[in-house]
């Protein structure tokens, strides 16, 4: 990989040197969230997105040597290669470029061109492109034989052979290729008789867009069409542009041999160039459409796992149900499982009663610290049930997406082998909300429902990059060594799953780490993975405080010697930024450790182990519960529940998700929701439409910033209280009871 470090470098606009370094990092089997975080001075201060592209482009350079290599060899042991071809080689940049120049040496199934060839037909078809005036018809007289019985067939045999040295012309296909790129339209119409079946694709029926604009979504929806057998879908420029452009090419005389030539034009484009460019182009803008969708889902992902946690607090967490009852765990501060129980709140009896007893004492019992409840059926109707028992303790609705995928896991099954799946869903809805993170890494990714998608895109990209994305955000935030499971210490940079799990049986082996030096006793854990993976663990319990930290143990001396010459203990200069700001930086810097290290350690005792994730935030919906309360013009809350290219889904409380277009975001123009809004965001938001039968809602969020009471209000420490819905000139409730009066219930 490092003979095309030049080549990355130019491509990418990086410096050489900060290529090399990088590829012989990659080389040398460090990690990129390790070099990203550790290793900036080599880098340049590279981030990981930077790094990852230099991996990948140097694949690709490789990928690329290889091709042309291999084709530089097949038309050799053609005996066909020149000077002028090798240098047209060696100029092409691209794929396309190499492929062109190899088509009319790549071997191929036989074709009319070859069949005519073999009839004795090539000297007349180079006659008939030399356009002088002859007669087609009595020259081809003279090619008749055997096989080629009249003079149509002579001449279309001719014609054969230029369509194909049309169709095989370099120049010609990057001028057609340059058409398509500037003026071809994806069209899709809806075939015969499938209006009914097809009905979701009912914006595609008869749908034109230029290839140059048309965004990945509508790229996805319309080839997804096309697949099933629902429409009929088309790339191309205006035909008589086409044929004009490759006649510029090829047309140099107004004659008869001319008019052969240009029939031989158009049935190359419409049998040959059409079709192949059509289908690259089909092939290019779904790869492209795959990367955004992927890159969307990834930024989902990422915002999804760093969402704030609430932190160790003694959670009590309820699986909602209506007739299978509600199922209750209390988990402690570590998130471990306490006791189990089933409440039936839903049916206007006794057992409600039970219900609001059982709740309460468990709440007693166990020092419940929180509620968390899955948003999924009976979510509201339960959160109702325990904000009327007002135990003054903070309530979060916690997105169940995937949990019933964890729940019958081998993972699960592992974790909870005595319990079944109504009992470990209860448990992963709590732990969700106590450390997003730690919970999600044991879901496939798909199952979390923040893709665009996601099913019909290229697979093993998908997982290749929300592998990435999971990685990086467990070594951006860092693991605990001492509670952190198997399945989360998996992903830690130099781990992987079997180290995992060697570490996780020797810390129930010791009962505990005591310090980040005691890894290097765990099987298989050898030199080289500690390096990657020291910085990333934190443990708590060690005597020496950096082990707690991001500081890295290859960098433990330097602070110490930072600590001896300032006359403190390192304890003492941890989080004192009167010391810290003591310490003469340029003093310490060596061949190994550069300026960027310093910053980080200075930034690291600065805030020692600082996770980055917010402390979450409660948050209270309206009081509506299903589509049905919804009508147009009525503002309430809701919270972000994913990010698309198109627009915002927002979750107002009424177990269907509303859409905000990206129009509707804000008064500004922006092309992407992730200008102005997160995942987990709460906004406020408009009704514009109510399509009940469709089960979709519209929503705006600027059309709430033009409402004059939508004032900021002040500033408040509102972690853990519930805030109260924002008054409107007619609340929510007004709204609802002014339609009860009017109607009837």
């Amino acid at each position: 990989m490092m003979s095309f470090a030049p080549q990355v470098a130019l491509k990418l606009g990086i410096q050489e040197k900060n290529v090399l370094s990088v590829l012989a990092l990659l080389a040398e089997g460090a990690t990129i969230p390790f070099i990203a975080r550790y290793r900036k001075d080599k880098t340049g201060a590279m981030d990981e997105v930077q790094i990852q592209n230099i991996e990948e482009e140097a694949k690709f350079q490789k990928d690329f040597s290889e091709r042309k290599a291999f084709i530089e060899k097949t038309i050799e042991e053609q005996g066909k290669m020149t000077e002028a071809l090798q240098a047209k080689i060696d100029a092409a940049t691209t794929l396309n470029e190499l492929e062109d120049i190899y088509l009319p040496y790549k071997p191929k199934r036989k074709t009319k061109a070859q069949t005519a060839r073999e009839n004795g037909l090539e000297p007349l078809a180079l006659l008939l492109l030399e356009q002088t005036f002859i007669n087609p018809l009595q020259e081809a007289a003279a090619y008749l034989n055997d096989t080629v019985k009249t003079v149509d067939e002579a001449l279309q045999g001719a014609r054969d052979i230029i369509a194909e040295t049309v169709n095989e012309d370099a120049t010609v296909r990057a001028r057609m290729r340059r058409l398509f790129e500037n003026t071809a339209t994806v069209q899709s119409k809806v075939m015969a008789d499938m209006e009914e079946k097809g009905a979701k694709y009912k914006d595609y029926f008869e749908f034109s867009e230029p290839v140059s604009k048309i965004p990945s979504h509508r790229v996805l929806a319309v080839i997804r069409g096309f697949m099933e057998g629902v429409l009929r879908m088309v790339i191309a420029p205006a035909e008589e542009d086409a044929i004009e452009d490759i006649e510029d090419l090829y047309i140099k005389a107004d004659n008869e041999a001319a008019d052969q030539v240009k029939k031989a034009i158009k049935d190359a484009y419409k049998r040959l160039l059409h079709p192949s460019l059509e289908s690259e182009f089909r092939m290019s803008l779904k790869v492209a459409a795959d990367e955004e969708a992927i890159n969307v889902f990834a930024e989902n992902l990422r915002q999804l796992l760093l969402s704030s946690p609430l932190g160790g607090k003694r959670t009590l967490a309820i699986d909602p149900g209506y007739r299978t009852g509600c199922k209750v765990v209390c988990l402690d501060e570590k998130g471990n499982l306490l006791h189990t129980d089933l409440i039936y709140v839903h049916e206007n009896n006794f057992r409600l009663t039970d219900a609001e007893q059982k709740i309460k004492s468990l709440v007693k019992e166990y020092k419940i610290q929180a509620f968390a409840i899955g948003d999924g059926t009976a979510g509201r109707e339960t959160e109702q049930f325990i904000k009327k028992l007002q135990l003054g303790l903070p309530l979060f609705m916690v997105n169940e997406d995937g949990a019933s995928v964890y729940s019958a896991s081998a993972i699960a099954r592992e974790e909870f082998p005595d319990y079944d799946v109504t009992v470990r869903g209860a448990v992963s809805i709590g732990r969700r909300l106590m450390d997003p993170l730690a919970e999600l890494v044991k879901i496939d990714p798909k199952s979390i429902g923040v893709g665009q998608y996601q099913h019909d895109v290229n697979q093993v990209r998908l997982k290749d990059r929300l592998d990435q994305t999971v990685v990086s955000c467990v070594n951006t935030v860092g693991v605990n060594l001492n509670t952190a499971s198997k399945h989360l210490l998996s992903y830690v940079s130099g781990i992987g799953p079997s180290i995992a799990e060697n570490i996780v049986s020797y810390r129930t082996e010791i009962g505990g780490f005591k310090s980040r030096k005691q890894l290097l006793q765990v099987p298989r854990l050898g030199n080289k993975a500690f390096e990657q993976c020291a910085g990333f663990l934190r443990v708590k319990e060690s005597d020496n405080p950096l082990d707690a930290s991001g500081v890295h143990p290859e960098t433990y001396e330097v602070v110490t010697q930072m600590a001896k010459d300032l006359g403190v203990a390192v304890k003492e200069m941890i989080g004192n930024k009167d010391i810290i700001k003591q310490i003469p930086t340029k003093k310490y810097i060596s061949e190994t450790i550069g300026v960027h290290a310093l910053d980080d350690i200075l930034r690291e005792l600065n805030k020692p182990g600082l996770d980055p994730r917010s402390e979450v935030q409660a948050f209270e919906f309206a009081n509506i519960f299903s589509i049905e309360d919804v009508y147009v013009g009525m503002i309430v809350p809701g919270i972000v529940t994913n990010l698309t290219r198109f627009g915002a889904f927002v979750d107002i409380g009424v177990k269907q998700d509303g859409l905000v277009h990206v129009s509707e975001i804000a008064h500004k123009y922006i092309s992407d929701p992730n200008e102005v809004l997160k995942l987990n965001d709460q906004v406020q938001v408009k009704v514009t439409e109510v399509d009940i039968a469709r089960k979709r809602i519209a929503l705006s969020i600027k059309q709430t910033m033009d409402m004059p009471e939508r004032k900021a209000a002040p500033k408040q420490d509102n972690k853990h209280k519930q805030p109260t819905t924002p008054q409107k000139e007619t609340t929510v409730n007004d709204a609802l009871n002014l339609l009860k009066k009017k109607f009837g219930k």
